[in-house]
């Protein structure tokens, strides 16, 4: 984020649907967990979560960027990748915070899991992603590359195979009634962001008058993926199917920083008319990942926000503070 976006005094406009939208952007970020909100700053993250008992729980842990350390991984495209990498670690240690906060309810001994346990965590969840959304494409679209005849056009297809794939998950994930509150959270967590980044009192009352669609949001990152792997792999023409395989592997890391220094403009940049028209796709997406949350669900994600905005004023940051951050909504 750039320093002068967190500088920017806030303005606050009314959308078609009556909804609040902020139009300053603020290095924070989040993500919905079990019955509760993880919230990302500078140099914390904080997960809050509604126990079992009503209460509302909340625990802090400091940020150790790696990027902040070594300035070849702050180069861009490197360091969407990077980000992403450490976003999926914070957001798996949340959602084991949050999964024994209800086990300790119910009596049972919350566990935890070593370092290396997350580690093989995340590398299991990339691969699946990965096999899921590039490879199987690849798969499907090469049984009838003859037939096609042209490298375009095969690229074409296997795009869209692999988006309808993406929007079909979406939809099936959406329907799930498990993942109805977490959805209602992940719109708490999105109103909360807007109503600090509108310069708002952070009251539930005020953040539920914003939208719960944001710009930086990982579900808009995921379709500006496969949009961006249409592009990438156009020039590679049509090699052996092994070859085709182990390019779509091989690219995944370019096309996640790519996809990312989209995203991380799109937002610095939400107000001028031509983003707004290429965000819109992803915000409607965000339908199906977002619900309306109660005043419940915003007072558990204003709790975790809070918690970060007690060691940290994301307001007003310098430049040299700003090093190595990188974060989605």
């Amino acid at each position: 984020m750039a320093a002068s976006a967190a500088a920017e005094a806030p303005t606050v406009e009314l959308g078609h649907d009556g909804q609040l939208r902020a139009d300053r952007d603020i290095p924070v970020g989040g993500q919905a967990v079990i019955e509760g909100v993880m919230m990302r700053g500078v140099n914390h993250w904080s997960v809050a979560v509604r126990r079992p008992d009503g209460t509302i729980g909340s625990d802090r842990h400091k940020i150790d960027s790696v990027m902040a350390r070594h300035r070849v991984l702050r180069l861009p495209v490197i360091r969407g990748f990077v980000a992403l990498c450490g976003s999926m670690g914070v957001g798996f240690r949340a959602l084991e915070i949050a999964t024994n906060a209800q086990l300790e309810g119910e009596g049972e001994e919350p566990k935890e899991l070593s370092r290396w346990a997350w580690i093989a965590t995340i590398v299991v969840a990339l691969g699946l992603a990965v096999v899921l959304f590039f490879v199987v494409p690849v798969a499907i679209t090469s049984l009838f590359k003859n037939q096609l005849g042209s490298a375009v056009l095969f690229w074409v297809v296997e795009g869209l195979i692999r988006t309808l794939l993406f929007l079909g998950y979406l939809y099936a994930i959406s329907r799930a009634k498990d993942m109805r509150r977490v959805f209602e959270y992940h719109g708490a967590e999105h109103k909360t962001i807007s109503c600090l980044e509108a310069g708002m009192e952070l009251t539930p009352a005020n953040a539920q008058r914003f939208s719960r669609l944001h710009p930086r949001c990982g579900t808009s990152f995921l379709l500006i993926v496969m949009i961006v792997a249409i592009f990438a792999f156009a020039p590679l023409g049509l090699p052996a199917w092994y070859w085709l395989v182990l390019t779509r592997i091989l690219g995944v890391p370019i096309i996640a920083g790519v996809s990312f220094e989209i995203i991380r403009f799109a937002g610095r940049h939400r107000t001028t008319p031509w983003v707004r028209a290429l965000i819109w796709p992803g915000l409607k997406l965000q339908l199906l990942t977002t619900r309306e949350p109660d005043l419940a669900q915003l007072e558990v994600a204003i709790a975790a926000l809070n918690d970060v905005l007690a060691v940290e004023d994301l307001t007003t940051l310098k430049l040299e503070e700003l090093v190595g951050v990188e974060v989605v909504a």
